[in-house]
């Protein structure tokens, strides 16, 4: 009597694509030994401890693969029901921290918890959050996407959107911006109405944010201003705003073929890229590890991506293929940006390398994602 039951309850997991989680993993171990050939050099001349920001990451690590191993195994249809309360959860959170955050950088993103060495970025749970809620809500449309539930839809996404504008974090907005996108072009929803919606959009941001004809706040912080510039004119202020893109570069061409070696990289032992080992990490790899480093990463990302886009494909509910189709448009759109923005052919935005980048919400976050990916693997051959 019992025999059969045991057998239905392990059942799914027998089907399920671990490979998703060795890889994350093997990318974490990587990202592991780069925060600390990115870090020592400074930290060791300063007096601290050289592995501080290994170990640190090394707890995010193990944090972030607990988190995974527990979304693995609940079943990834009970969050459906519970999708629009993480949702307002999430928001209210989002809220709080313009309110009660700590400013880094210029942007108030960040809860810092008494006795923790670390901060939480609720912008980063949103990302998760924002996948379920509008997983579900495009799923309970069966596929059939009209303007009006369109229009609720982006209404979803604009809550989040204009809530961390006012942190400001642009790229972060890009993220949420590349789910939406993904998901909706997916979900049946009819072109020319994705096209008018988004149209309706840019008209309205335009409008409210025109500061100079109606004495609204402007789009764009200086900062992002002279990003920007500096994306289009690399030449402009190589001491300022172009300084960044400039030395990440250097460190890039630096590694040639095979790298100069671990923890003999010129530009990272003299500390030259600003913020190597969150944003511009990538440029620790091409200076260390050269062309064969990267192609190696690039190879671990693609496979990645293509095992998360094979299980969308195979998915047998609607629910689980957007759930999936969120977290590949997530994934891709930020190791394409983050890459792209170390080599000049993106513009500087501030946002992590998944796995690889030092960050304890990021990388929770996308351990997170890849067990829910897993669970549906797990799942998609069982009605």
């Amino acid at each position: 009597m019992n025999l059969p039951l045991r057998k239905e309850l392990r059942s799914p997991l027998r089907y399920a694509d671990y490979s998703l989680g060795l890889v994350a993993i093997v990318l974490s171990a990587i990202g592991v030994a780069l925060n600390y050939s990115s870090t020592w050099r400074v930290l060791e001349f300063n007096g601290q401890d050289p592995a501080t920001y290994a170990k640190r990451q090394i707890l995010f690590v193990v944090l972030g693969v607990l988190v995974m191993v527990a979304a693995t195994f609940l079943d990834y249809r009970l969050y459906r029901d519970f999708a629009n309360q993480a949702y307002l959860l999430v928001m209210l959170a989002l809220v709080g921290v313009l309110f009660f955050g700590v400013e880094r950088n210029g942007a108030r993103a960040w809860y810092e918890l008494p006795g923790l060495t670390f901060q939480i970025q609720p912008a980063e749970f949103a990302k998760v959050a924002v996948v379920v809620a509008l997983a579900a809500f495009v799923a309970n449309q069966e596929g059939h996407l009209r303007l009006v539930t369109l229009s609720n839809a982006y209404l979803m996404l604009a809550v989040p959107l204009g809530l961390i504008y006012l942190q400001p974090d642009l790229g972060t907005m890009l993220v949420f911006v590349a789910i939406g996108m993904g998901v909706l072009l997916v979900s049946g929803a009819q072109i020319k109405h994705i096209a008018v919606t988004t149209v309706i959009g840019i008209i309205v941001i335009v409008g409210v944010f025109n500061s100079d004809n109606l004495g609204g706040p402007a789009l764009l912080r200086q900062t992002q201003e002279q990003r920007l510039t500096a994306f289009l004119d690399p030449e402009f202020d190589l001491q300022g705003a172009s300084y960044n893109i400039n030395q990440s570069q250097i460190a890039i061409g630096a590694g040639g073929i095979r790298g100069q070696g671990w923890l003999q990289g010129t530009q990272t032992n003299l500390n030259l890229v600003p913020e190597q080992e969150t944003d511009f990490i990538f440029t620790a790899l091409g200076e260390e590890f050269g062309f064969i480093g990267v192609s190696a990463l690039l190879l671990l990302y693609a496979y990645l991506l293509a095992r998360i886009w094979f299980i969308t494909r195979s998915s047998n509910d609607l629910f689980g293929t957007f759930v999936c189709v969120g977290a590949l448009s997530m994934l891709t759109f930020q190791i394409f940006q983050n890459i792209g923005m170390t080599m000049g052919i993106m513009p500087i935005t501030g946002i992590p390398l998944p796995f690889l980048s030092h960050g304890g919400s990021s990388t929770v976050v996308a351990f997170g994602l890849i067990g829910l990916v897993i669970n549906i693997s797990a799942r998609r051959h069982i009605a």
